[in-house]
């Protein structure tokens, strides 16, 4: 019984299971983009929430904490404590929101946007070379759906 012999599955083995071959994709892309982003000291999330605070606050609005979590898709409490690496480098500024005392906004300093903006062509690069075996629209548009962002 413990030997694997009556296993039951839907799939003739680990290669047919989408769960399986998103993990070890997944895993994949990462060490891509631990590669990619390396030679510039900063680790993906890291890069994800430099890259998304310089987003949010590409017209002159900086995003607090909780906005920064929302569009990366992390926890407060983590984007908090990368935030605090992230300015201990010099990348960010802190500062307290002019609208909720409790809260702190994030602003890029000069450092942190050439950071970020040789962070995005380093990554969008490996990107570029990782999903170039797939159509690019195709895979974004599943993405989306599995990402729960479309129906």
């Amino acid at each position: 019984m413990g030997d694997g012999q009556d296993l039951k599955t839907r799939f003739g083995g680990p290669a047919e299971s989408p769960g399986l071959l998103l993990w070890r994709t997944t895993m994949r892309w990462q060490r891509v983009m631990t590669a990619a982003l390396a030679p510039l000291d900063l680790t993906h999330v890291q890069f994800v929430l430099l890259a998304s605070a310089m987003w949010l606050g590409r017209n002159g609005e900086p995003p607090n904490q909780v906005q920064l979590a929302a569009q990366a898709g992390t926890e407060v409490k983590m984007t908090s404590d990368v935030v605090a690496r992230l300015e201990a480098k010099g990348l960010i500024a802190r500062e307290a929101d002019p609208r909720d005392s409790r809260a702190k906004v994030i602003r890029i300093t000069p450092a942190g946007a050439a950071s970020a903006q040789q962070a995005i062509v380093a990554v969008e690069a490996a990107d570029a070379a990782f999903f170039e075996p797939v159509d690019e629209a195709q895979l974004v548009g599943m993405l989306r759906q599995l990402a729960g962002e479309i129906r």
